[in-house]
């Protein structure tokens, strides 16, 4: 069975994407003991390479100028097709997260299109300029759930070195809604996606829930602002940096930079585990 995993390549990280994508490949395959499966790992930049993909991640750069290449090379509506129409897997990486919002503020609006799939908003910039970039380590609970059959044990459960550059962070889960966020479009300088509905045909394999937030930075103020969080989250909790819902992924730091591949290996373990759900189906 062949899988193939695009990397939108319009700007931005792409080619380190790529680079530990294939390394997670062999890792997945050797967990599997010889499975027949066979990993494509190619760059997307248009509507055809796009839809040849069974996944898709959005990397890190300037999601503003991501946005605006998409716009201008008419893949825009493909990209949303492809994460909100037809569901397939996503993920996103710093901008990738920025872009996968179905809201973000500090932005103009007219300035920045966002695609959508994650009922969150993301705060832009919000650690300061790229000479405030950092690394910080995050201890990461799906890394540690994850099956560790051919993995060192050691090093399963060691923190992941996470690295920041104008990293934006989740500030706000937002409700589930069937359209636009109408709430967030009254506030200034932010932006909404447009709203797509789930097809038909896919709803059968994927129930939308709630946003889950899969990592946060320690030892910072929580940004969440929102009353029926305060019991989940508190002052201590730190930020948002990870979340998920249902197949789609974003993180605010670049896992493409590090050379460490367990979030490759565990996002392609959804992929499959995705594409097998819709087979039985």
């Amino acid at each position: 069975m062949d899988i193939t995993i695009g990397v939108l390549a319009l700007q931005g990280a792409f080619n380190e994407h790529i680079q530990l994508l294939r390394e997670a490949g062999q890792i997945v395959a050797s967990k599997e003991n010889n499975s027949q499966k066979k990993w494509i790992f190619k760059e997307v930049r248009t509507e055809a390479e796009l839809t040849s993909c069974d996944a898709l991640i959005i990397p890190g750069g300037e999601s503003t100028a991501i946005s605006l290449v998409a716009q201008r090379s008419n893949m825009l509506e493909p990209l949303r097709h492809f994460v909100k129409v037809t569901r397939k897997p996503t993920w996103g990486t710093c901008a990738g997260l920025i872009l996968l919002a179905e809201a973000a503020n500090q932005t103009k609006r007219g300035g920045q299109e966002l695609i959508g799939g994650l009922d969150v908003r993301v705060n832009r910039n919000h650690f300061g300029r790229q000479v405030e970039s950092f690394q910080a380590n995050l201890d990461l609970p799906f890394l540690q759930k994850a099956d560790g059959d051919g993995q060192d044990v050691e090093t399963s459960q060691k923190p992941f070195r996470a690295i920041f550059i104008r990293a934006p962070i989740v500030e706000k889960l937002l409700p589930r809604v069937s359209g636009i966020q109408q709430d967030e479009a009254k506030a200034e300088e932010t932006v909404i996606a447009p709203s797509r509905a789930m097809d038909e045909s896919v709803a059968k394999d994927i129930t939308l829930a709630d946003v889950e937030i899969m990592g946060v930075l320690p030892g910072r103020t929580a940004a969440v602002k929102d009353d029926g969080m305060e019991e989940k989250l508190d002052a201590e909790a730190g930020d948002i940096i990870a979340v998920r819902q249902a197949n789609v992924f974003g993180t605010s730091f670049h896992p493409e930079l590090t050379g460490d591949p367990r979030i490759h290996v565990w996002w392609l373990e959804q992929v499959v585990e995705a594409i097998g759900r819709r087979k039985k189906s």
